[in-house]
Formats: C-alpha cells, sequence, structure tokens
C-alpha cells in the first residue's frame, strides 16, 4: 500500500480532487503495487466523486454532518464497511465512534468477553456503553489493541508472553 500512495504522490494525485479528474484505468496502473488494484481505483474514484460532490473536497465541510449521518453515507459507498467508515469517522474526522478490527475481535474472543462470530455492532457496543465517547480515548484505546494484536494476539496466539495473559477467562 505505501507504494501505491507514494505512486500517487509522485504522479501528484495525491489528493481526492486530483483521484476525481483521473480515468479509472489510468488510476489502476498508477496503484498497481496495491493488490485488488481495480477494485481500489473504483473505490477511491467513488470516494473523491462523493467527497467533491456532497462537501467540496472539505474535510471542514464534512466534520459539520452528524456522525450517525456520516456513517450511514459512508456506508452506503462501494468497498466501504463498517471499519473503513469508522477509521473515517474517527481517525480523519474525529468523531467518538470505536473502531473494530480482527485484533479487536481475537483479543476479546480469546479473553472470553464475546465469540469470533458475533458481529462487528456488538463487539462496536461492548466499547462504546462501556467508555466515555472520547475521540483521543477511542484512538488510543485502539492503537493499543492493534499492539497487542499484532505482536501477541496472532491467528497462533502467544498467550504464554502476552501482557493481558492474566486477563484471560476461556481456555485455548
Amino acid at each position: 500500500m505505501e507504494q501505491a500512495i507514494s505512486a500517487l504522490k509522485k504522479r501528484g494525485k495525491l489528493s481526492f480532487k486530483a483521484v476525481a479528474t483521473t480515468d479509472e484505468k489510468e488510476l489502476a496502473k498508477i496503484i498497481r503495487p496495491a493488490r485488488f488494484l481495480n477494485q481500489k481505483a473504483r473505490a477511491l474514484k467513488k470516494y473523491a466523486d462523493y467527497f467533491g460532490e456532497k462537501y467540496r473536497y472539505s474535510i471542514i465541510n464534512m466534520k459539520k454532518r452528524e456522525l450517525w449521518l456520516l456513517r450511514e453515507e459512508l456506508l452506503s459507498l462501494y468497498r466501504i464497511g463498517p471499519e473503513t467508515a469508522d477509521s473515517i469517522l474517527l481517525y480523519a474526522l474525529e468523531k467518538p465512534i470505536f473502531v473494530i478490527d480482527v485484533y479487536t475481535k481475537r483479543i476479546l474472543s480469546r479473553h472470553g468477553f464475546l465469540n469470533m462470530e458475533d458481529s462487528y455492532d456488538d463487539y462496536q457496543k461492548l466499547f462504546m456503553e462501556n467508555l466515555p465517547g472520547d475521540v483521543r480515548l477511542y484512538n488510543e484505546y485502539h492503537a493499543l489493541l492493534v499492539h497487542i494484536g499484532n505482536q501477541f494476539c496472532k491467528p497462533k496466539p502467544l498467550c504464554d508472553i502476552c501482557p493481558l495473559q492474566t486477563l484471560r477467562s476461556v481456555p485455548y
């Protein structure tokens, strides 16, 4: 992904205005280092068009919109699911919403809070009902979960050296 971003930057296409005015096939060639380049090119174009038409390429304009309406808009866009929508809302727009990813699901399911099969909404509800709705807190909490997940809660977990091992409530 870093190579694709670098290629966009090199060609002066690292803005949503530039993406919106670039042909989708050309965009796919530029982001060739990224996997699923045709789908990603189409998703970038769709998002750039949406961002330009609805918000005139202004984060400030977008931030004025209410969280749940924005989330609904984002989820209606091509290839934007809950994790991507919530990441945009939390990190780019500074809206108080908790992002759920595979690391979060692994950690919580392995400690007996929820099951891996439980929905994204079930996981998100657990955090949002038990933590204050604070952007900085959600950002830091999620970053810590990603760190723990990346280091210890892999598909094959490293439970014996995990700093959360004392929280384990279910055997593996």
